[in-house]
């Protein structure tokens, strides 16, 4: 029982606390490797493996988007679903001051706060997505209508 304790992330623990049946993936990898690598990898299919991106708004505010690993994030639709008038990605080296979390494990759960979040629509079309699981070799497949309510998040078109 200790071992499974040590195996759980934040992330998990959050999904616990919320009564959320979700299942766990791992994987071995000591370094940030790219979202679709990993899908490789695994066999996973990369419209329903979400990456997690960190922004800061023109107010200063940070926000978080989760889309699929092989798309581009639109600023501009992005800045407009959260009523911003611009955003611009997070330097990398600022993502674990930020968030809490490191490059390659950064899940929209168990942040150091909860920023407001938008999951890409497309997430609608699956009953399972796959997230990070709050650590490098971790991975979350989860509901997104429950990650959504979980996170008190949004869907919304957010990719190019």
């Amino acid at each position: 029982m200790a071992k499974e304790k040590d195996t759980k992330t934040n992330a998990m623990r959050i999904l616990d606390r919320n009564n959320v049946v979700y299942k766990v993936n791992t994987y071995e990898s000591d370094e940030f490797v790219d979202g679709k690598t990993i899908a490789d990898k695994l066999g996973q299919d990369y419209a329903s493996s979400f990456k997690t991106l960190v922004t800061k708004g023109r107010s200063g505010d940070f926000y978080v988007f989760v889309i699929p690993i092989a798309e581009e994030l639109n600023l501009k639709k992005a800045a407009k679903s959260v009523k911003e008038k611009s955003v611009e990605m997070v330097h990398v080296k600022d993502i674990n001051s930020i968030t809490g979390y490191i490059r390659g494990g950064c899940s929209p759960l168990g942040m150091k706060k909860q920023y407001d979040t938008v999951v890409h629509n497309s997430a609608k079309e699956f009953d399972e997505i796959i997230i990070s699981g709050g650590r490098i070799g971790s991975q979350i497949i989860i509901n997104p209508d429950e990650l959504i309510r979980v996170i008190g998040g949004k869907y919304d078109d957010i990719v190019i």
